[in-house]
């Protein structure tokens, strides 16, 4: 797993939230797929859920530009471009590893079509989009496909380096003020209410 780019320990805590997600209705999403490292361990969780899909979004072109939000002298490193990887490099992983092809689409997350590009519903969503617009439109997609007790992890909300994660998770919980959230290591764990 050398381009997991999840520390192990909040691996498993994503795992754990993926669990108890799948007993509600709806597919599984990933945002910000990068090499499909963090996809395959989703992937190994849902093998016995037959009935749902993983879905994989990324621009495969790298990171984009930064914007205001996401600057801080600890991130020089995340520039435009870096982390670009093939689809074709993470469908590989997934057929070596004999599991459930996932549904892949290549696109920066303000291109894709809602009702085209997204499942009908969603129990759980992580976002590892890195920068503020990633993070606030992969929220503003997944929101109203979640079903009632979904569940939304956002990565990198307590990295010093990716400001912009925060803020665009701090904006959206001022607004869904009915979400729960905790946080656990660099994530955030936003909880849809039950209804």
């Amino acid at each position: 797993m050398s381009d997991l780019q999840i520390p192990t320990r909040e691996l498993a805590i994503i795992q754990d939230e993926l669990r108890v997600a799948l007993n509600l209705p709806g597919d599984v999403v990933e945002f910000g797929c990068y090499a499909g490292d963090t996809s395959v361990e989703l992937a190994k969780v849902m093998q016995d859920s037959i009935d749902k899909w993983l879905w994989l979004y990324d621009s495969f072109e790298g990171l984009p530009e930064k914007t205001a939000e996401d600057n801080s002298s600890l991130g020089w490193r995340f520039k435009a471009g870096e982390l670009k990887i093939s689809p074709i490099s993470v469908s590989a992983k997934f057929k070596k590893l004999k599991l459930p092809e996932p549904v892949i689409k290549k696109a920066w997350f303000d291109a894709l079509d809602p009702d085209a590009d997204l499942p009908d519903q969603i129990c759980f969503a992580l976002l590892d989009g890195d920068f503020y617009k990633s993070i606030q439109t992969s929220l503003n997609l997944v929101t109203p496909k979640l079903a009632p007790g979904a569940t939304i992890v956002v990565h990198d909300y307590r990295n010093p380096a990716l400001p912009g994660s925060a803020k665009a998770v701090n904006e959206f919980m001022n607004t869904h003020p009915e979400y729960q959230m905790r946080l656990a290591g660099t994530l955030a764990i936003l909880r849809r209410p039950e209804e």
